[in-house]
Order: C-alpha cells, then structure tokens, then sequence
C-alpha cells in the first residue's frame, strides 16, 4: 500500500496552512447536505465516525448539531489543530484509514473533503470501506466523497493562489489537463511563499464511478446512490465532466 504514508507527510507540512488556504469553503452547508442525503436514505441515531478529518473543519458543525463525533486522521499535526477547536467535545484518535481500528458502532461513517483520493489503488480502497464498514452499527450508512475528473482536471492542471494574513498560499498542478483521464495518478505542488519549509507535493488518485461500485460490493457494502456536487447541492445521474465532487451512500450489504 502506498496512498497514506504520502498523505501523512504532506499535511502534517500543510497543517499550520490549511485553514487558511481553505478559507471560505462552506462546510456548515456542505456536511448540511451530506446529512440531509444520508436521512433520506434512512440514517437513524447520532453517532458520527469522521474518517480523515483533519483540522476538523467536516465535524464541528455535526458536534454542534448535536451529535456525539468521533474523528481520526492520519496526521498527528492536523489532528491537533482539530483538538483546538472541538476540546473535549469528540473523540479523536490518529489513525490510518486503509488500518481503521474498531472505534465502536456508529449510525454515520463518513469520509468527507476527499481524503479517499490519497488512496493510490483499489486494494487501499477496498481497505478503508471494509475498515468502515466495521465501525457500522446495524442499519448504519456509510457516506464518502471523491474528486471528480473535472476537478482533476482543474486541481492538478491549474494554478491557484489564496492571499490570506499577508501570506500568498499557492497550489500549482504538474499535469497538462488533456494528460488526465479516468484512474490518473496526478501532483500539485504547495508552498506558502518566503516559508520554504512549507514547500511540498500532494499526490492523488483518481477513482471511476464502475472501479468505486466494484470497491463498496467487495467491501460487504451495497450503494444506495451516485450523486454530482455542484454549488454544494447534489444531482443526478453523476457527471464526472460537469460535478466538482462524486458522493457515494452506502448500506452494509445484508447478503
């Protein structure tokens, strides 16, 4: 396996950034909707495994919704980012994804923001949904994200810059769009200029809607839907040329 180690060492370095280079991203309104999609297909309780959760930005809103949250992350530096912001209000634990120990039964498991993209190959995929599938309380979903290959295409061939606090944030794709097709293995580039230690490369993996329903069956999972992001509300059928992001409900598969 080979996704998470990669993953670990770039955001521990991206962490003191991070929120910053995410400013203004919606993320009240965003796991709002995701929540919203998963009571539609039957969601019940209130126990949330937030897998990659980062610097917390997916689970403070669900932990002032109300619900009881238990996150983990692979980066030690971004799990204590994470611990500023919620104190004693979940559980937070480091943690791979494609190794999740057991942490208890949950009626939401969910992996949002992309962290499955890091996964380099359907064998660290098919991992990670069986990892969550194990932390599934009966009748519970699971519910994850991925980048879409409009996104890549974007991500990975653009140049994006956020001024911020005096600081010029700048991510820069190493791929000519028209070399990314579906299953692409592609790097950006990060730096915070005049911070040369914060210098340094994101690796991601593209994942198709047939090699993600292959992945969720071999996981002992059944797909409730396939679902296209765009402006934070979701459609269907999925698109990958035209949605930003691909989301994905699942049940444990009673067969």
């Amino acid at each position: 396996m080979q996704g998470g180690d990669g993953a670990r060492q770039a955001y521990d370095v991206l962490a003191p950034t991070y929120d910053e280079f995410v400013h203004g991203y919606l993320y009240e309104r965003w796991t709002g909707r995701l929540l919203d999609e998963a009571l539609a297909h039957g969601l019940r309780g209130d126990r949330l495994l937030d897998v990659g959760c980062g610097t917390g930005l997916s689970l403070v809103s669900m932990v002032e919704r109300g619900w009881q949250v238990t996150g983990c992350d692979i980066s030690p530096a971004m799990l204590e980012l994470a611990r500023g912001k919620v104190g004693e209000g979940a559980e937070l634990a480091v943690a791979d994804m494609r190794e999740l120990p057991v942490f208890g039964e949950f009626d939401l498991v969910w992996a949002v923001n992309n962290p499955f993209n890091y996964l380099l190959g359907s064998e660290e995929f098919e991992a990670t949904l069986s990892g969550m599938r194990r932390n599934l309380a009966p009748g519970g979903i699971v519910l994850f994200d991925l980048a879409t290959m409009a996104t890549f295409r974007s991500l990975f061939a653009d140049e994006h810059l956020v001024e911020t606090g005096g600081r010029s944030l700048l991510w820069q794709g190493q791929s000519a769009a028209a070399d990314l097709r579906p299953g692409s293995v592609a790097e950006a580039s990060y730096e915070a200029s005049g911070e040369p230690a914060s210098a340094h490369v994101h690796r991601q993996r593209h994942f198709a809607e047939p090699e993600v329903i292959a992945a969720i069956e071999a996981a002992g999972l059944r797909c409730l839907g396939a679902f296209g992001e765009l402006e934070s509300d979701l459609h269907r059928p999925l698109d990958e040329e035209r949605h930003n992001m691909a989301v994905y409900v699942c049940v444990a598969d009673a067969a």
